[in-house]
């Protein structure tokens, strides 16, 4: 049986490791061994931040609301009551949005929630 050589796999391999390893600093840009380890982790950190980043942009977009919300006289929970009574279908990040840029449009949507909560 002939002998089976494997250096250009194992360099592509090496090559392809190296690259994503490129602007990292010291000798984790440039050693195998240590790349690896780099990469492998910064893998873990990219994979758990984006669960992550879905956490704070909702935390943001409720901040936004709550704050237009309470310069018209409500707190959030109640808003979100409101809307949820009113039968208005619109999620945080939109909300978010029309607080932030459609001033005239979140407010109809304030006193709607307000009109639709209990006395």
């Amino acid at each position: 049986m002939p002998r089976i050589k494997r250096g250009v796999t194992t360099r592509a391999k090496h090559k392809r490791l190296l690259d994503q390893a490129k602007g990292y600093r010291g000798r984790r840009k440039n050693t195998i061994r240590i790349a690896r380890q780099a990469v492998e982790k910064a893998g873990q950190y990219a994979y758990r931040d984006r669960k992550v980043k879905k956490r704070n942009f909702r935390a943001l977009w409720i901040q936004r609301i709550n704050a237009a919300v309470r310069a018209e006289g409500l707190t959030y929970s109640q808003f979100m009551h409101g809307v949820k009574l009113a039968g208005i279908e619109l999620d945080r990040k939109v909300m978010a949005d029309l607080a932030m840029n459609e001033e005239a449009a979140f407010k109809a949507i304030i006193a709607q929630a307000k009109d639709a909560l209990p006395a």
